[in-house]
């Protein structure tokens, strides 16, 4: 399997622009280095028009299928055939990297089997890959549920408020407590002010959080942002940008 780096944090914190940004910089920075596969496991699908990508189906809709297929096919079909043509009609091929978006099932029930689809097919492609970045829903249920693999690198995305950098840590405990198995966590601290980055480090390493990137407030990634731009189309002086050049070093990317 190929290293696999996890984006999590609060609603609101920007988790899925840091994600997208991440993926710009590789994209545009790294060639061919990696063979990389992201993941947009947020049932909202933010991350496809955060990278600029026009999604027609998702694991949502292989659901769907799926499920039908139990009652439409011959007791003959071989059922993991069925499930892998179905991965390839849904995994988009975009220029460097594979996305695979989560999206919502129509009708009624719980994500239980979209969550098991998710792990199958992260089970079934991982290994083709070099690197695996996924954007995840907010909160660490997903990670109880086993449907994320073993992680190299967790990211928490946190605002530069102390309360911020407290969910981070929260995150972190609850991670032991349900024995996610990971290498590293780190923290982003997204959309910092001027002059308060020290002082964001600083409560930082009071409560041991190792912060590996603090992203300024980008006006240009704000307009972006508000207007629905895609960030693959920042410009290279942006200020977050710049960062994420930093974060990606770091990273050993």
């Amino acid at each position: 399997m190929g290293k696999v780096i996890a984006v999590t944090g609060k609603g609101g914190t920007g988790k899925t622009a840091v994600t997208a940004m991440l993926i710009r910089h590789l994209v545009k920075n790294c060639g061919n280095k990696y063979r990389m596969l992201v993941i947009d496991a947020d049932a909202d699908a933010n991350l496809a028009d955060a990278l600029g990508v026009t999604v027609g189906k998702t694991i949502g809709d292989m659901r769907e299928f799926m499920q039908q297929a139990r009652f439409t096919t011959s007791p003959d079909t071989d059922k993991q055939v069925l499930f892998e043509s179905k991965l390839f009609e849904i995994l988009l091929e975009e220029e460097g990297y594979d996305l695979l978006v989560m999206g919502k099932p129509e009708g009624s029930g719980c994500y239980c089997f979209v969550n098991n689809l998710l792990r199958g097919i992260m089970d079934k492609t991982t290994a083709n890959y070099d690197l695996i970045i996924i954007d995840t829903p907010a909160g660490l249920e997903h990670f109880s549920r086993k449907t994320i693999p073993d992680l190299d690198d967790l990211i928490v995305v946190t605002d530069e408020s102390r309360r911020g950098l407290t969910t981070g840590e929260r995150i972190r405990d609850t991670a032991r407590e349900i024995d996610l198995k990971y290498k590293n966590l780190y923290v982003v601290v997204n959309k910092v002010t001027p002059g308060r980055r020290d002082a964001v480090l600083e409560n930082a390493r009071g409560i041991g959080l190792e912060v590996i990137g603090t992203v300024p407030y980008d006006e240009t990634l704000a307009k972006f942002d508000l207007v629905g731009d895609p960030l693959m189309g920042l410009p290279d002086d942006s200020p977050a940008v710049q960062e994420m050049v930093q974060v990606a070093g770091k990273l050993g990317l």
